[in-house]
């Protein structure tokens, strides 16, 4: 029965992800919002919300380990599962002088998340310093430059947009709890440690709408919304998530954090940096590079 559970948890993240998203879009655009900065914000932000919703319901649950491991499993994940996928489809473009603030925020990011782990626990005043970096991140965001809609382009109604978002949200919420009950008893019955299941299930499980997403801009080729979702959705998962959950309630960070997993975060996040400023892009060889990355990650753990 606990498969179900978790399996039902799993789909309901993906589609709730999936109508958060689209309602999220309908409403950028409604607005005006370009296309990148829907990527970084919106659908980097709306795809996010599982592994908000799963930490949060994971720290008050008093398994503090899967909410952490969730967040640095995604953003390892969103790197070298997602867009590793995405590159074998179609080369993703990714022009370093189109994204020199959002590189440095989310490395930033990653840089400070590090620091403050050594002292063995995300405080309240840590969760607020957090969400101070979130905030002064959206506020430069938005004030790029508008850009109109092509003419004859169909616009979703905004109450449609704003229903699917709600109902996406609600969808979320429930997936979310369905996803740590099971999880964790799974953990438990194997012996398997609360971080690994963190590192794994459940943060591939909650990176489902990026990886969904993801996939389609590349079919797409909509590099812009691809890349833009996975910055984006680093950038959320440790100023958000983790300034959110620990701002309700202080976080202990398990030791193992420290070491592989979030110099791995950090690693990942540079090597993708190394290829907007030398190729531009991510091709097929190098996408090819960062599956063979992952796996020998997950190898790693046993």
């Amino acid at each position: 029965m606990v498969y179900l559970v978790f399996g039902a948890g799993l789909l309901a993240l993906f589609f709730g992800g999936e109508f958060l998203v689209r309602g999220a879009v309908g409403i950028a655009r409604r607005y005006h919002v370009p296309p990148l900065v829907i990527g970084l914000t919106i659908v980097g932000f709306g795809t996010s919300m599982p592994e908000l919703l799963v930490s949060l319901q994971a720290a008050l649950a008093g398994t503090p380990a899967i909410a952490v491991g969730n967040v640095l499993g995604s953003n390892i994940a969103n790197i070298l599962l997602i867009l590793g996928l995405s590159s074998l489809i179609a080369p993703v473009g990714m022009r370093l002088g189109d994204l020199p603030r959002d590189f440095a925020v989310m490395i930033g990011a990653a840089l400070l998340l590090w620091a403050l782990m050594w002292g063995g626990l995300l405080t309240r005043v840590e969760g607020f310093l957090l969400l101070a970096g979130l905030v002064a991140y959206l506020a430069l965001c938005l004030r790029d430059k508008a850009e109109p809609e092509p003419e004859g382009a169909h616009v979703p109604p905004l109450l449609q947009s704003l229903l699917a978002a709600l109902g996406g949200l609600a969808t979320l919420m429930l997936g979310a709890k369905f996803l740590v009950s099971s999880a964790t008893e799974i953990a438990r019955d194997y012996g398997i440690s609360e971080a690994v299941i963190g590192l794994t299930i459940v943060a591939v499980g909650t990176s489902l709408p990026e990886l969904a997403t993801s996939l389609v801009a590349a079919f797409r080729r909509q590099a812009d919304i691809a890349v833009g979702n996975i910055l984006g959705s680093n950038i959320f998962n440790i100023l958000g998530i983790l300034g959110a959950t620990a701002a309700v309630t202080p976080v202990p960070i398990d030791p193992r954090f420290v070491g592989l997993d979030m110099g791995l975060v950090l690693a990942a996040s540079i090597a993708l940096l190394a290829l907007a400023a030398a190729a531009g892009r991510i091709g097929r060889r190098a996408g090819g590079g960062l599956l063979i990355a992952y796996g020998s990650y997950l190898a790693l753990m046993g």
